[in-house]
């Protein structure tokens, strides 16, 4: 008898089906407008059509695909307003997240992961791998989130990670040295509880992060 708290086969193979399509759009295997079929995707990851199904129907609502007629589901084409509306979500959510952050660790909680995430973050910049730094400067975000607690803030956040770095994908960013600087700013004031300075700090490192990433990619997103 399966348990109640663990994802059912059908359930867990669709997340397993959307991370790896996911992946591949995130890394550029599959492009923008490309067609996404289902049988060639059950086949291709060796389960049936159900999972994939379901696997399509999740990344359409997270928009990185698209169901468009006559062609069916196809990878999204990012826009300039797309990217905008991200950064507008992420100074919202993400200086909500480190202040939360803050107050759980004044009240116990362990945030003792973001200085292991920024320590391995700049040992792989020093190796000159920045893929591994960047993915590690994602999860530095993402242990916010698990240090604030909140669950819901979580799920929403999980897309727009995704989204963010399918965006940074493109090879437009800020310089790792000014990241890496930021990101132990907001850290030591989680660290020392203080929930308005991490909210602030939070807020201003993604607007910081904004405009380069737009001028970056104007001449080559549509508006």
């Amino acid at each position: 008898m399966e348990s109640p708290f663990e994802p059912a086969p059908d359930e867990a193979l669709a997340s397993h089906v959307y991370q790896l399509v996911l992946e591949d759009i995130v890394a550029g295997r599959l492009a923008p407008g490309q067609r996404l079929r289902e049988r060639e995707l059950s086949e291709k990851h060796s389960v049936s059509r159900i999972p994939v199904r379901e696997a399509l129907h999740r990344l359409e609502q997270d928009g990185f695909i698209v169901t468009a007629p006559r062609r069916g589901a196809v990878v999204r084409r990012l826009t300039l307003t797309d990217v905008e509306e991200l950064f507008d979500l992420r100074v919202l959510l993400e200086s909500f997240a480190a202040k939360r952050a803050a107050e759980r660790v004044a009240a116990g909680a362990d945030g003792g992961r973001l200085t292991e995430l920024l320590r391995l973050a700049q040992k792989a910049t020093d190796e000159g791998d920045f893929e591994r730094a960047s993915d590690l400067n994602t999860e530095f975000h993402a242990e916010i989130v698990n240090v604030s607690g909140h669950r819901l803030l979580a799920r929403s956040l999980r897309p727009l990670q995704g989204m963010l770095r399918w965006i940074f994908g493109l090879g437009v960013s800020r310089p790792m040295e000014l990241n890496a600087i930021e990101h132990a700013e907001i850290r030591e004031a989680i660290l020392a509880g203080r929930p308005q300075l991490a909210e602030s700090l939070a807020a201003a490192h993604v607007e910081l992060g904004r405009q380069p990433v737009i001028e970056g990619l104007a001449g080559h997103l549509p508006e």
